[in-house]
């Protein structure tokens, strides 16, 4: 065949692939890669801020709601036992007095606190002269006097007529033993406790915290100092329905657009939120941009540089190319027909050459692999494996097979099996080669992967309960045999939420599939990192394997997941106390114990005694004397 008469030969290259225009090629595409790098990476950097920017403002936010959630409390939990006090009894002047001076002492947001008597007169005051102003005219008073609502009150920002600053009013009811109305318990907190509190976190000129009501009235807002003032009705429905949210806004103290965080307090209804400008939240992004900008023209510079000697050593590198398609040119034909990949090593592991497919299977032109050596491009987990392989190769009829992971161009992994052997002249050991075929398994190995995935998820399901997680019946039969014969101390645990029928009846079985994950979670959480054994035994009732476990520790066990169960307070309109609980009964082996089976019979003995006795308990099964217990599950199941 006329090599010249091949479309590819160097006599017949138009002129758009000559060295200058593949330069400028070059030139045109990095400089296109540069501006299109900075563009992304702009934008990318640019949603990167945002999110940080949002979680930052959430954090403040959830710090500083907790902060005027916890500055609420302490005064509401220290008025709690003095509308108590009240309610029975009058207390001499100087000793409650000294009692409110103590209080105002102890918590720095209070300005004052006192009692209103029902006309509207001071008679208590942590103040040091008790004020004369009549306080009747009042909306938290008339509000107390008019209503039995012994809840707190937090009023709107009030002009104090004692300070003339503004200032919040937190107000408690207080009723007479004859549930007559008998004047208010208060507690003053000024606006400008939350502002300096507020001040310390420096945000900047333009930044906003603002302390308001769930109603929209604004009790404290820094910087500007302004309260009494409502926000917009969308804003309140938003507070209303959401307890955090993050949006951006336009705020109605100084009408700029900014990103705002809120949150409402989880027992009191007041909001924080945090409003940062724009420019603020993206002023580190604004600087990382100019310096970016700044690379990018000297990488332009670089680039042309670079295209300047590139041109000078195309003509080297188009030579050492046409050498190159010469010596491929002895494996063109038989390589370029098959699918698989024909290599060609020398002894080292670098190519000689490689065909055509490995476009197909690798994303790499062949080209770009000769002289390179084979190592670079298997991963390194697998690397010792086809070392190993190689230096086997100790004569011609030698052949070796291996599977290992190699790396397309984009960069993602596939899986591919080589065969290969020695090939070459016998008396001339510099002329050895190594030749090989490759092959993608790739989808055969995902198969198998997919197959055993299968398999251990299949194993899973049959041994775990698929709506709490926590191991199933069947699993729970097949492991107390197992754990009675092999232990001499061993402890059970058999607990069942109380009045779940009710549950069931009155929240729905959505609520009820709910409140068995919660407690389930509790179970797995008491046992987390020890030998025992969690299972769902049947409908609300669960059972724990305790090894190597006694009676009193597993009774501390017991007690905790029935307190922790307790203080997760679900609602159960069913149960005495309101919220849900569970009662447990805890059988350990002794001497006399002959099986399994009687163990677990203990332990439901115990279970049920401690449903009889009144539920929300743990009882021992040594505890029970005779079989006066024995009837317990029909009666209380």
């Amino acid at each position: 065949m006329d090599p010249t008469g091949l479309p590819n030969s160097p006599a017949k290259l138009p002129k758009l692939f000559s060295p200058t225009a593949i330069v400028a090629a070059v030139v045109t595409a990095m400089s296109i890669f540069v501006l299109g790098l900075l563009i992304w990476k702009a934008v990318e950097a640019r949603t990167m801020a945002l999110a940080q920017g949002e979680r930052d403002i959430r954090n403040l936010t959830h710090s500083l709601a907790e902060h005027a959630s916890h500055s609420v409390q302490a005064i509401d939990v220290a008025m709690n036992a003095m509308v108590d006090l009240l309610k029975y009894q009058k207390p001499r002047v100087d000793r409650f007095n000294a009692a409110l001076r103590k209080t105002a002492d102890a918590l720095p947001q209070i300005r004052e606190i006192g009692v209103i008597d029902p006309d509207g007169n001071r008679i208590y005051s942590s103040a040091a002269e008790l004020p004369a102003h009549n306080n009747a005219d009042r909306g938290y008073f008339i509000s107390h006097r008019d209503s039995p609502d012994a809840t707190l009150h937090i009023s709107e920002p009030l002009q104090s007529r004692l300070t003339g600053h503004p200032t919040i009013v937190l107000s408690r009811r207080v009723t007479r033993e004859d549930g007559s109305f008998g004047g208010v318990l208060f507690a003053t907190i000024e606006s400008s406790y939350f502002d300096n509190f507020y001040q310390a976190f420096k945000f900047g000129p333009h930044a906003g915290i603002t302390l308001l009501r769930l109603d929209g009235i604004v009790l404290a807002h820094w910087p500007a100092g302004k309260w009494n003032k409502e926000v917009s009705a969308a804003f309140k429905a938003q507070i209303g329905q959401d307890r955090t949210g993050y949006t951006k806004t336009t705020s109605p103290f100084d009408g700029r657009v900014k990103y705002l965080g809120f949150e409402r307090a989880s027992q009191y209804p007041i909001v924080v939120t945090v409003a940062l400008p724009e420019a603020q939240v993206l002023a580190a992004w604004h600087e990382d941009l100019r310096n970016d900008l700044f690379v990018a023209v000297i990488l332009m510079g670089s680039v042309i540089l670079f295209a300047i000697l590139l041109g000078k050593e195309f003509a080297k590198r188009t030579r050492v190319a046409r050498m190159l398609r010469e010596r491929e040119a002895r494996y063109r034909l038989l390589a370029d027909n098959i699918a698989d990949v024909v290599i060609l090593l020398d002894r080292d592991g670098r190519f000689l050459f490689v065909s055509q497919s490995v476009e197909t299977i690798l994303g790499r032109k062949p080209d770009d692999l000769i002289g390179k050596s084979c190592f670079e491009f298997v991963h390194p987990d697998h690397l010792a494996d086809v070392a190993r392989a190689t230096a086997e190769l100790t004569n011609w009829t030698t052949t070796k097979t291996v599977e290992f992971k190699t790396f397309r161009a984009d960069g993602t992994e596939v899986w591919v099996e080589i065969n290969f052997k020695l090939a070459g002249l016998a008396e001339d050991h510099h002329a050895i080669e190594v030749v090989g075929v490759l092959r993608d398994v790739t989808e055969r190995r995902k198969m198998e992967d997919e197959l055993n995935a299968l398999n251990i998820r299949l194993s899973e399901l049959a041994t775990t309960d698929g709506l709490t997680a926590l191991a199933n019946r069947r699993s729970f039969d097949s492991a107390l045999p197992r754990e009675f014969r092999d232990r001499e101390l061993i402890s059970l645990i058999m607990l069942d939420i109380d009045h779940f029928k009710g549950f069931n009846d009155t929240r729905g079985h959505q609520a009820g599939d709910e409140c068995l994950r919660r407690v389930a979670r509790v179970i797995a959480d008491a046992t987390i990192n020890t030998t025992a054994m969690a299972a769902r035994y049947g409908g609300e009732e669960f059972a724990i394997i305790l090894p190597g476990v006694g009676e009193q520790d597993a009774l501390k066990v017991a007690e905790a997941m029935r307190l922790t169960v307790r203080s997760l307070a679900i609602a159960n309109p069913a149960a005495r106390r309101g919220v849900v609980s569970i009662s447990l009964g805890i059988a350990s082996r002794s001497a006399a114990t002959a099986s399994e089976s009687e163990l677990l019979g203990q332990a439901d003995l115990a279970l049920y005694e401690a449903k009889r006795a009144g539920r929300d308990r743990t009882v021992l099964a040594s505890s029970l004397a005779g079989d006066n217990h024995s009837a317990g599950r029909k009666q209380y199941a």
